[in-house]
C-alpha cells in the first residue's frame, strides 16, 4: 500500500493513453480531461493498451 497525505484525491483516467506521450503532453490531458492543475499535488493515473 502506498501511504498518501490525507487531501490527495486519486483521478482514473478511463480508456488507453498513449503513454508515449511525454509528461507536458500528459499534463495537458489532466488538464483538458479533469479540468484540474496538474501540479496540485493530487494522483492522475493512466493506462496504456497493453495495461503494463
Amino acid at each position: 500500500m502506498i501511504p498518501m497525505p490525507s487531501g490527495v484525491r486519486v483521478w482514473l483516467a478511463t480508456g488507453h493513453t498513449d503513454m508515449r506521450k511525454g509528461w507536458a503532453s500528459l499534463a495537458l490531458l489532466v488538464q483538458e480531461r479533469f479540468a484540474q492543475d496538474p501540479h496540485s499535488g493530487h494522483l492522475f493515473i493512466f493506462r496504456g493498451r497493453r495495461g503494463d
